[in-house]
């Protein structure tokens, strides 16, 4: 299977200056309109087998700054029966297209919090994956309700993986990429293809973030398709901070195609999964996820706690708790 997986650089409309919770809907709504044209022209651009499309971290609504968890709530997370999930998947269905992107999404199990979520919808319009975050500074994740979200969904569904005829994906969010356990327990599922909302720093010099997008995919022989932002408008901070570099990383770690600065559909490149496929099945010494011996380490990781979970399952949580969480956990690293 060969196919083309574009990385799309779109800029994000922040909704946090936005009046009204209607007033951000229908403005969320024109974002996905004017998306839906840039794949298409993207895809007439490119080749009708453009059959990925990675959106950016926030494409629909920016991040959250002074808001309070019910604030945001009301103005930017969709409900799981949101209207906004069946456009998404129609935009997917309408370019025969696999559509993954980022969004703030409400559970009713945890109506006092909301997840930052990585979701794949396929060529149907059906949503196939939604991944929740699980390492974040300043928004709730499931391990902050660790018992209770395991209870309710199990382990697989915090690191699913879509085998789909395109290869089997998986979604990272953010900075997440920076921690390889996460990546890792994707790839321990079968995980072939890293796709990477992300809002960062585009920067000529080589960021953690970059330098983490080549190791992910050098040592989980997998692509990484890294979408960014084109900036963030509707905020005080300034427009181009989160701007560019949306790039497609093959298995090797070389990168095979880059966005510069500005809205670009330039970060496109083709995707060998037979390829990838047979380079896995190789013994050698570049043949880094079957030289893996998972044992030696899953001791360690059981027998030590920095950042502890279940930090909000009895706790409705304020912004300053974040920031206090992070602050206790600093002082258990130091120890």
């Amino acid at each position: 299977m060969r196919y083309k997986a574009l990385a799309l650089q779109t800029t994000c409309l922040a909704v946090n200056a936005v009046a009204t919770p209607q007033d951000a809907r229908e403005q969320m709504q024109r974002t996905a309109e004017r998306i839906e044209r840039q794949i298409q022209a993207s895809k007439r651009f490119i080749g009708p087998d453009v059959l990925l499309v990675v959106l950016p971290e926030y494409f629909l609504t920016g991040f959250p700054m002074n808001e309070s968890i019910a604030e945001w709530q009301q103005k930017a997370c969709l409900r799981p029966d949101d209207p906004m999930w069946t456009t998404l998947g129609q935009i997917a269905q309408r370019h025969h297209i696999f559509l993954s992107g980022n969004a703030y999404e409400l559970d009713e199990h945890f109506p006092d919090l909301y997840f930052q979520s990585s979701f794949i919808f396929s060529p149907t319009g059906e949503r196939i994956l939604n991944y929740r975050r699980v390492n974040s500074m300043f928004a709730p994740t499931p391990h902050d309700v660790w018992d209770r979200y395991l209870e309710i969904y199990g382990l697989e569904a915090v690191f699913p993986v879509a085998d789909t005829p395109i290869g089997r994906l998986a979604c990272i969010a953010s900075e997440e990429i920076l921690y390889p356990e996460i990546a890792r327990c994707l790839l321990m599922r079968g995980a072939e293809v890293f796709l990477h909302s992300t809002s960062e720093i585009g920067s000529p010099q080589l960021t953690p973030k970059n330098v983490a997008k080549l190791a992910r995919a050098i040592e989980n022989i997998a692509y990484v398709v890294s979408a960014n932002s084109a900036g963030i408008a509707g905020i005080d901070i300034p427009f181009a901070s989160a701007d560019g570099s949306s790039k497609i990383i093959h298995y090797e770690g070389y990168v095979l195609s880059e966005a510069g600065f500005g809205e670009s559909m330039v970060a496109h490149a083709t995707l060998d999964i037979d390829a990838l496929r047979a380079y896995r099945t190789r013994p050698g010494m570049t043949n880094y996820a079957a030289r893996q011996r998972f044992e030696l380490f899953a001791d360690s990781y059981a027998r030590h706690s920095i950042y502890p979970p279940n930090t909000f399952l009895s706790k409705k949580p304020e912004r300053a708790d974040f920031l206090e969480n992070i602050r206790q956990a600093a002082s258990r690293w130091s120890k």
